[in-house]
C-alpha cells in the first residue's frame, strides 16, 4: 500500500512560519511522501519561499512540488525553486521523479499547466497572437507532461502519478462560477494524463471546487487546494486494488 500525502494552495506569507509544521511533522507516520501542488506562496516571492522551505525541510518523508500561479507573481520563480531545493524539495515543471516505496517503484511527473478550458467550452490556437500564445502554453505544459509520464513508462515504475496546479478535468471545479473555468484547467492536461497510463492525477487552484473527479480515461483526478480539503493535507491509498 502507497501512502500518498498531498495538499495545494497553501499560500505562505511571513506570518506563516510554523502554521503548518506540526501537521507536516505527523508525515512519517502517516504517509510515504509528500505532494505539494502549487501556489505555496502568496506573491511568489523569496522570502515566502524560504519560509514554505521551513515548513517541509527535514519532515522526515520525500517531498515534490509543482509551482503555481501566485509562485509566479513576483517573477522569481528560479529563486523560489533553489529556496525550495535547499530544504530538499524536488520541483518538477515538465519533468520527473522516481521514489522506492518498499518494493515499489513510484514515478511523478509534474508541471503547472495552464488554463485553455475543457471539450466543447475550449479555447483554440486562432486568431491574435495573444490567444496563439495563451493556448500554446497550456499545450507545451501538457506536451512536457506527457513526455515526463512516458519516460516514467520507460523507467518500469509500478505506479505513476501527475502532479499539476492547474485541473485537468471540470469535475473537481463543480462549485466555482462556470464562467471562470477557461482559466482553472484544461482538458490537454487530460490528455496527457490518460495517455500516460497514470494511476492518481493530483492538482490544485479551484478553492471552491470539490475534491473527486475523473478524466475520460477513467484516471481518478483529486483536487488538493487546502480551502477544498479543510485540513492541512489529504492521504491516498494506491495499491493493485485502486485508490482509497
Amino acid at each position: 500500500m502507497i501512502r500518498v500525502a498531498a495538499v495545494g494552495d497553501i499560500h505562505v506569507g511571513a506570518d506563516s512560519r510554523g502554521s503548518l509544521r506540526p501537521a507536516f511533522e505527523m508525515l512519517p507516520d502517516v504517509a510515504d511522501f509528500l505532494l505539494l501542488a502549487g501556489d505555496l506562496t502568496r506573491h511568489g516571492t523569496v522570502e515566502e519561499a524560504r519560509v514554505v522551505a521551513g515548513e517541509v525541510a527535514g519532515v522526515g518523508v520525500p517531498v515534490v512540488a509543482v509551482l503555481g500561479n501566485h509562485d509566479h507573481h513576483s517573477d522569481q520563480t528560479g529563486e523560489v525553486t533553489a529556496a525550495l531545493e535547499g530544504a530538499g524539495v524536488t520541483v518538477l515543471e515538465g519533468a520527473a521523479t522516481t521514489l522506492t516505496v518498499g518494493e515499489t517503484l513510484v514515478g511523478v511527473a509534474g508541471t503547472k499547466g495552464f488554463g485553455g478550458g475543457f471539450a466543447g467550452r475550449s479555447a483554440g490556437e486562432f486568431g491574435e497572437p495573444e490567444m496563439k500564445a495563451f493556448v500554446r502554453a497550456t499545450r507545451r505544459s501538457a506536451e512536457g507532461l506527457r513526455r515526463a509520464l512516458d519516460e516514467l513508462g520507460d523507467a518500469g515504475c509500478g505506479l505513476r502519478i501527475a502532479l499539476t496546479h492547474f485541473s485537468p478535468v471540470p469535475d473537481t471545479l463543480a462549485g466555482e462560477p462556470t464562467e471562470i473555468y477557461p482559466f482553472l484547467g484544461s482538458y490537454l492536461l487530460a490528455e496527457a494524463v490518460d495517455g500516460g497510463k497514470v494511476d492518481l492525477a493530483v492538482h490544485g487552484h479551484a478553492h471552491a471546487g470539490t475534491e473527486h473527479g475523473t478524466t475520460v480515461g477513467g484516471v481518478r483526478v483529486r483536487n488538493v487546494a487546502q480551502p477544498v480539503l479543510r485540513r492541512a493535507f489529504a492521504v491516498y491509498h494506491l495499491d493493485p486494488a485502486g485508490l482509497g
